[in-house]
């Protein structure tokens, strides 16, 4: 049995807690939230997020971080992306020489472009920073569904404990050295998903869906191959697995605030509606930004960027997209014959 700290009470948080509870571990999850925690010590559920999930047994809830911090032999940083900074800013002085924290959230800060696990790695010099992502929906995870994820961190070891620390017979768990490309798949597929939503919204089909879903992926993979990332990674679960997810569940809160806009609905009058954190809008601006860096064409994500702080309408949005310069699929393909004659 170890003994887990959980920072942050939202529906992965929960979900996370549930996991480990479940696989025998002690946990104690932690909120800045004064409500949330006399919710959840009252009635063992988070009525709000992930309603139908009990947290009893080897689980506590906590205000005090110190308390949620020391003497861990693993934390899980779970706040939204935007409270990433600023919450590991105040674990600092709890956190002990080589002690993992595991980034469960999936985002890019604005300001700095900087990954989650690089935030953290800046805040606590101390910690070991690690990634956990994959296609996983917390309602899912919270009723024992079956559901795959992927542990990332420069070390080997420190990947594989955490990968013994989730794992059971419907929480399957991967190991991968390339938390770069893990996090970026992450972030970057919630900015396609909100596009997805808009789809969705506008009345769109199938065909629309699986046509972002293919072209997103492209635009992901280009910028992470161009950061430095593994392109298999992208291939793998925490690339198009993760955005399949995001783009076509009912769970997905980044489809649904995309789909609210793509029904009228203002930005923020679907983030509202949403009740919950919509990380692709938070991300969609780091996004473009990194495309422009890195000279990396990214008319998909440019295009949400135009509806989200630009008051485009989606409808106008679809139609430049689908009206851009003819240009093959795979410039790098080459033909067998061209113009009559063989290439060669």
């Amino acid at each position: 049995m170890a003994k887990t700290g959980i920072i942050g009470a939202g529906s992965w948080g929960c979900a996370l807690a549930f996991v480990l509870n479940q696989n025998g571990h002690e946990v104690t999850v932690w909120s800045a939230l004064k409500e949330e925690i006399e919710m959840l010590k009252r009635e063992h559920e988070h009525k709000d997020k992930l309603p139908g999930v009990r947290l009893e047994g080897r689980i506590s809830f906590t205000l005090d971080l110190k308390e949620a911090v020391c003497g861990m032999d693993l934390l899980v940083l779970a706040v939204p992306s935007v409270y990433t900074r600023s919450t590991a800013k105040q674990m600092a002085a709890y956190v002990s020489s080589g002690q993992i924290v595991v980034c469960v959230a999936k985002g890019i800060e604005e300001t700095t472009l900087m990954t989650l696990s690089e935030i953290v790695e800046e805040e606590i010099p101390a910690a070991e920073a690690a990634v956990m992502c994959g296609p996983s929906h917390a309602e899912e995870v919270g009723a024992k569904l079956p559901t795959t994820v992927v542990a990332g961190a420069k070390m080997r070891k420190t990947a594989e404990y955490i990968q013994s620390m989730f794992m059971n017979e419907v929480f399957r768990v991967y190991t991968s050295p390339d938390v770069l490309g893990m996090e970026l798949g992450g972030a970057l597929k919630n900015v396609i998903a909100l596009a997805a939503g808009m789809a969705d919204g506008l009345g769109f089909g199938d065909n629309t869906k699986a046509a972002l879903i293919t072209r997103g992926m492209e635009e992901i993979r280009r910028l992470a191959v161009k950061m430095g990332a593994d392109a298999q990674t992208l291939n793998g679960l925490t690339g198009i697995g993760d955005l399949i997810v995001t783009c076509a569940s009912r769970h997905s809160r980044n489809r649904r605030a995309g789909m609210l806009m793509g029904q009228g609905a203002t930005m923020q009058q679907a983030m509202d509606e949403v009740k919950m954190v919509v990380e692709g809008v938070y991300s969609a601006k780091a996004a473009i930004e990194l495309s422009r860096k890195y000279d990396v064409s990214m008319p998909i994500i440019e295009q949400v960027n135009k509806v989200l702080f630009e008051d485009k309408p989606v409808k106008e949005a679809v139609t430049e997209l689908m009206l851009r310069d003819k240009k093959p699929e795979y410039a790098v393909l080459g033909w067998e014959r061209e113009n009559g004659n063989d290439s060669n």
